[in-house]
């Protein structure tokens, strides 16, 4: 802890790069970037040959504050001279060098809404005749999936969960509940209808988890606390929190309007996809430490309980002063 400076919770942050075209061939283009993306060889716009710029772009910033969610935004009007954006390529340089992922809306002159993910493989987007439904699933279940595997305070509770909880059918239950509760307050807090700050429902996600790391050093004591008898319900309640944290990253990137549901409906399934996946991978190194012919020492057992609720005490400190 000593040597720590920072450790990343929710590294997803992705650039936005939102096109209105107009009738007449202007441009009106809006570049967010994450302000730790800002220093040195930015990541650059691609407009389509022939759009040269009317305006120079003028910086503002987005979002609270310096750490998480703050951005610099850049607007500039941009002229098309050959017959508008379908067809066209459009796209961003220096996605690899950066490590990072741009979220493509094109609002063309003719009504539609055509959105892309640019990728550090696929940096550039032809805008289609006409607009692609399964992409936005497509590009939406990969962030969501990316999103929850960058994640490390989401995993650490997964990961605590299937340490406490014994019995695949009874794991199962839980992981559902805590999929159950995320996924509500995912939905609720993207679409407005609930507001909470990010800083205080970051600093509790880091308490539950150490709730979770507490019950793992008490497991095995001969009396069972309420938590360890009913864990569905501690994985409801705390998944309600881990939805606000979700949807936190899902705010930034934005819902594309003419398919919100279908959208945030990827999102969830990307997370959930990436959730069984660390199951899986727990429960089979599990089977493996299990085959071993020389039995694991009780001290080793114990260490991931203290790992998890180390990182956890870290996280609750360093979110919480962050709140002032």
């Amino acid at each position: 802890m000593g040597a720590a400076s920072t450790v990343v919770a929710h590294p997803l942050d992705p650039a936005l790069l939102e096109i209105r075209e107009s009738p007449a061939g202007t441009l009106e283009v809006l570049w967010q970037l994450p302000v730790s993306q800002t220093a040195g060889d930015a990541p650059r716009v691609m407009l389509p040959q022939g759009c040269s710029p009317l305006s120079a772009p003028v910086a503002s910033r987005a979002g609270a504050g310096a750490g998480a969610g703050s951005r610099i935004a850049l607007r500039w009007r941009a002229q098309c001279e050959n017959g508008g954006l379908v067809g066209s390529d459009i796209g961003v340089d220096g996605l690899r060098e950066r490590r990072t992922d741009a979220l493509l809306r094109v609002h063309l002159a003719d009504g539609r809404l055509v959105q892309a993910v640019l990728r550090a493989a696929t940096p550039t987007f032809t805008v289609p005749e006409s607009a692609a439904r399964l992409a936005v699933l497509r590009d939406y279940l990969l962030l969501g999936f990316e999103h929850i595997l960058s994640g490390p305070d989401h995993l650490l509770f997964v990961f605590g969960l299937v340490l406490l909880v014994h019995g695949y059918r009874r794991l199962f239950w839980t992981i559902t509940a805590f999929t159950a509760g995320h996924s509500v307050t995912l939905a609720l807090a993207v679409l407005g209808v609930v507001k909470v700050p990010a800083y205080p429902v970051e600093a509790l996600i880091a308490l539950t988890i150490l709730v979770v790391a507490v019950e793992l050093t008490r497991a095995g004591g001969g009396r069972e606390t309420w938590i360890q008898r009913f864990p569905w319900a501690m994985a409801f309640t705390f998944g309600l929190l881990h939805g606000l944290g979700f949807a936190g990253a899902l705010t930034e990137i934005g819902l594309p309007a003419n398919a919100i549901p279908l959208a945030l409906a990827g999102f969830n399934i990307g997370i959930e996809l990436g959730q069984l996946l660390c199951v899986a991978l727990i429960l089979a190194a599990a089977a493996a430490l299990r085959r071993l012919p020389v039995p694991l020492p009780t001290a080793i057992r114990s260490l991931p309980s203290y790992v998890i609720g180390s990182l956890a005490v870290f996280w609750v400190l360093e979110r919480t002063t962050a709140m002032f």
